[in-house]
Parts: C-alpha cells; structure tokens; sequence
C-alpha cells in the first residue's frame, strides 16, 4: 500500500521537481515530509553533496521531523577532520558502497562508527546510508565521485521494515534525478562567478555569450599593481611567490568584493575592478563604497605585510588608481575564446593614474570626481599628464589626518627590491 501512495504522489512530485528550479533545500524539507506523510517512519535525515567551489568541498541539509530544516556547506580543510575520517559515508567512499545500513537497538545492534553511538544516544532506533551516483562511469584514479549521499533514521522501536528500505532506496534514485538539475545548475553558477564574477557571471548565464554582447555602463573604476614584480617573480621560488601574489590579491580584490564591487580580471599582478552605478544616488554609494575600499586595502596591506614579517617573508606594495566614468561592459575576444571585461577611455586612464603612483609618491591616486564627495579625506596633487590623453587631470590622495598613525602606509614600507635599480618598475 505504502509503495503504491510512493508511486502515485511522490514519483509525480519528483517529476515536478526536476523540470522545474526547485529550491534545494525546501526540496529535501518537501521529500522528507512526504515520505513520513506516507507511512515510512523517517525521523530525521541528512542530504549531501559534493560541489565545485573554490571555498567548499561538499554541501548538506539536515532534516528533523518537527524542527528546522538547516543547510551547512564543509570547507575543503574539513575532509581531513577526525570526524570525517571516522564516518560511515568515507567508509562507503572508499570501499565503493552504495549502502550501509546499522541497526542501532535490539540484539542485531552494531555501533562501529563514532557517530552510530551519537545517533543512539539521540534515540534513534535504525541508521541507512544510501548513496546515488549521478553518472555510472568507469572511474579513473583522481576522479570524484558525483552524486548524492542521504542517511535516514528513524525512532520507530522495531527500525527500518526491508520493504520501507526498499522504498527509500527506490524513491532516492527518483529524487537524485531533480539533485541532478540543481547540483549542475549550482556548480556552474559557482565555476561562472569564481572566475568571472556576480554580475558578469549572471549576464553570461542569462545568455550574453556572444562576441559584442554587452552594454554602456557607469562606473568606478579600480586599477592596482603590484610593485617590483619582475625583481620578485625573477629571484623568488615559484611557490613563494604565489603565496605573496595570493597575499596582495587578498589586500586589494577582497576589499572590493567585501565592498560590493566587481573584480573583473586579474590581469598579471593587476587587479580590474568596477563599481557600477546608473544614477546619481547610486554613484555616491559607489564613491563611498570604493573609498570603503580604499581604506581596507591599506588596512589589510599592514597587516598582512606585519604577518610576512613575523613570518621572515617579504613585504611588498602596491599602487590603486580610481577614476569614474561610463564604459562598455562586454565579451571581447576571438568567437572561440571570450573574456567578460570592460574597455574603454575610462579603463585605460585608471591604468595610467596608477602608474603615476610611481612618480608622484602616493600610492593612491583618485580624480576629482571621487575626491568632492569627501573633500576632507583628500588632498589635491594638482593637474597631471596622462600618457595618451590629451587634458591634464587633477588628482587626489588621501589627507594626511585620514592616513593614521602609519602615514602613507602604503608608500613607506619594507622596500626589499627598492635598491636593485630595475630599468622599468611593474
């Protein structure tokens, strides 16, 4: 009776499900209220599965019967904790299960993983992992597997019934169908906004991937470069260097995302960055927000380059141009190969102001435009010649009471490379 109710209600919800774009979550919350609303004794329930994110190894929801439903997502770190190592789920992994099942009361009872005693101890009666594999491939050895892995438990004094197992395990490869859709659909939109970013990212979902796709768009602009890099990259070891590039990306692309703005493109040791707007409202939250930047960037610079001392590495410094004005925000490329990014006389001139932070002695170098939203935070350095430009333009630092106690942080620190008299600074 219970199978029949299974095939005629849940099937045609999970049908539902995978045509649509169901919220994973409610999802799961939905399947496992309907199971329990058909007669099969679930108590609680966890979902997971792997993901492709440069922060996350793997995601889970856990259901409970009468409670909230919660989402958790495990950094890459954790799948060499004492916890994992000793779960049932990497037991099943490794010797390739597909189902693991414990009785966890009466004479059958059979605690051989740390977490069977906890589930015990909670009060549940029985314990199946069910794993479902989303494509039966030959693996090779550094495959991952893909699919998903549920544990369900129930209090039910006598356990799991082998019919109500056979259903779980039945209706799992249904549900795994709709997971499919979603999972996919999550692991691109992670892939697309890692290397692309939000807004860039969803216009190329949304379908704008075509050469010339794009639009006019309003924006701060932000350039900064890495200084001395040729010396650096040219007498460091390889690995050393990467930790120091990852180092300075922290103090100059994690400000701007923290800010909400947008990293286009790492171009080298160069970071591209936009904070768009459309009207005037919107651009005087941009100008704060960049600012907002602006001072964390230096924060960060202190404090990582004090990490880097202590540590006995290197210090570095960097130079950040801002400039404000309207530019095309599109693929560029070849039709094969195509790249989301922003050009224009906007973007070439903030390259060009940061590049003055070599000359003048600022490490921050702002135009008027974001300067006479604070007038007190900036101070002029007066008018100045832009290589291919042809008008003068005046620019802005930071005020000298706005610096703090370090003053100028960013132009006086551990020079390293200073004294090797490069011909050309990067």
């Amino acid at each position: 009776m219970a199978e029949n109710i299974l095939v005629s209600s849940i099937n045609e919800w999970l049908a539902d499900q995978a045509l649509s774009e169901p919220d994973m979550v409610e999802m799961f919350e939905g399947l496992c209220n309907r199971l329990y609303g058909v007669g099969i004794p679930v108590s609680r329930a966890r979902l997971t599965w792997p993901t492709l994110h440069p922060l996350f190894q793997a995601e889970t929801i856990l259901w409970k019967r009468g409670g909230e439903t919660e989402f958790e997502q495990f950094i890459h770190q954790e799948t060499g904790s004492e916890a994992w190592l000793q779960s049932p789920m990497k037991h099943m992994m490794e010797y390739d299960l597909s189902v693991i099942r414990r009785r966890l009361d009466g004479p059958d009872k059979l605690l051989d993983f740390p977490i069977l005693q906890e589930m015990q101890d909670m009060g549940y009666t029985d314990y199946l992992v069910v794993s479902t594999d989303f494509a039966k491939e030959e693996k090779s050895r550094n495959s991952k597997r893909r699919g998903i892995i549920v544990t369900w438990c129930t209090d039910r004094p006598d356990g799991f019934s082998n019919r109500e197992i056979e259903s779980l395990q039945k209706i799992q490869r249904r549900f795994a169908v709709a997971c499919k859709t979603v999972v996919q659909a999550r692991i691109s939109k992670n892939v697309v906004e890692t290397y692309l970013g939000a807004q860039a990212g969803a216009r190329v979902m949304s379908g704008e991937i075509r050469r010339g796709d794009g639009s006019k768009t309003n924006a701060i602009v932000w350039y900064s470069d890495l200084r001395n890099s040729t010396a650096m990259a040219d007498t460091m070891p390889g690995d050393e260097y990467l930790n120091l590039l990852n180092d300075y990306f922290e103090c100059t692309a994690g400000p701007v995302i923290e800010a909400g703005g947008e990293v286009l493109d790492f171009i080298g040791d160069a970071v591209l960055a936009i904070f768009p707007f459309e009207d005037a409202n919107q651009k005087e939250t941009a100008i704060n927000n960049a600012t907002t930047a602006l001072r964390a960037s230096r924060i960060a610079h202190d404090s990582v380059n004090q990490r880097r001392n202590d540590a006995g590495l290197i210090s570095f410094k960097f130079g950040i141009g801002l400039n404000v004005g309207s530019l095309m925000f599109g693929n560029i490329g070849v039709p094969h190969r195509l790249t989301f990014s922003v050009i224009g006389p906007t973007v070439n001139e903030v390259a060009r102001i940061e590049a003055l932070t070599k000359i003048v002695g600022d490490n921050i170098l702002v135009t008027r435009e974001v300067a006479q939203l604070d007038k007190s935070a900036w101070v002029s350095l007066g008018e100045h010649t832009l290589a291919g430009v042809s008008q003068k333009v005046e620019l802005f630092t930071f005020a000298s009471e706005d610096i703090s106690t370090s003053a100028r942080v960013l132009g006086k620190i551990d020079q390293t490379f200073e004294d090797q008299k490069l011909n050309g600074v990067n």
